[in-house]
């Protein structure tokens, strides 16, 4: 499901929407799987359980069972599914969560500078941490973003599609050469 146009602006358009990576489903997935082969485990153990023993300890596997598979399993898949990250042609937007909903936009206008970072293990699944630094105090940082340098480099050429903008650059112009200073933003 694509995020919604209605909450765009007029002339805006999506670039990217990506959710997490999904490494981050890899442990819950995994544990997922040892919880089931851990109840039917303990599932036959209660069947040799003389009545009616049986019933009860197959009703607590089933019941801490099916908690234990909310908790860890479809929680962090619910959370990896509401999470989206967003560029668009006029900011970034980044919205979490189904009960409390969070989320976050900067106008491409109000970042001061944009880089990325990704360990081994980012590289070898080619996800990793996207820092955006803005008027706020601290950088924003958002993790598991999938093909990093990508999102990363168009910000980066948002930002400076003028060539003009950066400190002291001189260009040949009709005049001769002219010195163009930095211009805040």
């Amino acid at each position: 499901m694509g995020y919604p146009k209605g909450l765009l602006s007029e002339g805006e358009q999506i670039i990217t929407h990506k959710h997490p990576h999904f490494k981050m489903l890899i442990f819950p997935l995994l544990f997922g799987a040892l919880l089931l082969a851990v109840a039917i485990w303990l599932g036959v153990l209660a069947g040799d359980a003389s009545p009616p023993w049986d019933m009860v300890a197959l009703i607590a596997v089933v019941v801490v069972g099916l908690v234990l598979l909310v908790w860890l399993v479809l929680t962090p898949l619910v959370r990896w599914r509401t999470t989206h990250f967003v560029v668009t042609t006029d900011r970034v937007i980044a919205r979490e969560g189904v009960l409390k909903r969070t989320g976050i936009d900067i106008p491409m206008a109000r970042i001061n500078s944009v880089r990325f970072e990704h360990d081994l293990l980012d590289r070898i699944f080619g996800c990793g941490t996207l820092i955006i630094e803005s008027a706020s105090d601290e950088p924003l940082q958002f993790e598991d973003i999938p093909q990093v340098e990508k999102i990363h480099t168009w910000i980066y050429r948002q930002l400076n599609d003028n060539p003009y903008d950066d400190y002291g650059v001189e260009q040949q112009g009709p005049q001769g050469t002219q010195e163009y200073p930095h211009r805040g933003r």
